[in-house]
C-alpha cells in the first residue's frame, strides 16, 4: 500500500511540473501534424495541414504556432495563416543520412537515451541557419514577440512520411520536436510529450481517414512530382 501512495506522489509531482513548465515554457508540446503529404510544398497558406495548425493556436488563444521539419531544400519561411502567424523550423543532423536518406536505429536510440551532443544539429528558419539551439530559440522568441505572443507557442511536428507505414513511421520533424521538449523540459517531459504526441493526429486529425487509407498512393505522387502546387 505505502508503494503505492508513493508512486501517486510522484505522478503528481510529476505532473504538477509538467503543467507548470509548459505554462510558462517557449513552446507547448501538441504533438503530429500529419501522416502523409497532400501537396508539395507541404506547408503554405491554405494547405489543409496549415489550416490545422492555425486552429489548434486559435483554440489555445494563441497568435502563432510552431512547426518543426528535417531539413530540406526549404528556406523554412515563416507566414500568415489567416490571423495566425506560422513559424516553420527545420533541423539540420551535421552526422545523419539527410531527410530522404534511410534511418539508422541505434544511433536513434542513443539520441534518445543519452540525448543530443552538442554541436550536432544546426537550425533553420527564415533562409537563416543556427549554428545552435540558443540562436535559434532566439529567432523563435523574436517572431512570437512581434506577432504579440503571450505565453508558450503551440509546437507541432510535421510528421508526414515519404515512404513506408507512416503508422509506424513519424515522419518529419520528430527529432527536432523531441530535441525542443528535451532543452526546454529535460528529458523525462520529452518521452512524455512525444509518446502522448503521436496520438494526436488519431483523435485531432480531421482527415486521418483518408491519408492512411490512400497514404501508399499520396507517397507515389509526392515522390513522383504529381503533387506540386502550380
Amino acid at each position: 500500500m505505502k508503494w503505492q501512495v508513493i508512486l501517486l506522489i510522484v505522478l503528481a509531482l510529476f505532473g504538477g511540473y509538467l503543467v507548470i513548465s509548459a505554462a510558462t515554457g517557449l513552446v507547448e508540446p501538441v504533438g503530429r501534424l500529419g501522416f502523409v503529404k497532400l501537396a508539395n510544398p507541404d506547408m503554405y497558406p491554405g494547405h489543409p495541414h496549415s489550416q490545422l495548425l492555425a486552429e489548434y493556436a486559435r483554440e489555445r488563444g494563441s497568435k502563432c504556432a510552431l512547426v518543426v521539419h528535417f531539413a530540406g531544400d526549404s528556406n523554412y519561411r515563416s507566414y500568415m495563416e489567416g490571423d495566425v502567424y506560422i513559424i516553420e523550423m527545420a533541423f539540420i543532423d551535421t552526422n545523419g543520412t539527410g531527410a530522404e536518406g534511410p534511418t539508422n536505429y541505434m544511433d536513434s536510440l542513443k539520441l534518445a537515451l543519452f540525448g543530443v551532443p552538442d554541436g550536432r544539429y544546426k537550425f533553420k528558419a527564415d533562409g537563416l541557419t543556427f549554428n545552435n539551439w540558443n540562436d535559434a530559440r532566439k529567432h523563435i522568441k523574436k517572431l512570437a514577440a512581434q506577432k504579440g505572443q503571450q505565453g508558450p507557442i503551440p509546437m507541432v511536428w510535421h510528421g508526414t512520411a515519404r515512404s513506408g507505414n507512416p503508422i509506424f513511421t513519424q515522419g518529419c520533424g520528430l527529432p527536432l520536436y523531441f530535441y525542443i521538449n528535451w532543452k526546454e523540459y529535460g528529458s523525462v517531459a520529452a518521452y512524455y510529450y512525444t509518446l502522448k504526441g503521436m496520438l494526436t493526429p488519431y483523435l485531432s486529425l480531421p482527415f486521418r481517414n483518408y491519408e492512411l487509407q490512400h497514404a501508399s498512393e499520396l507517397q507515389y505522387y509526392y515522390t513522383h512530382h504529381m503533387l506540386d502546387y502550380q
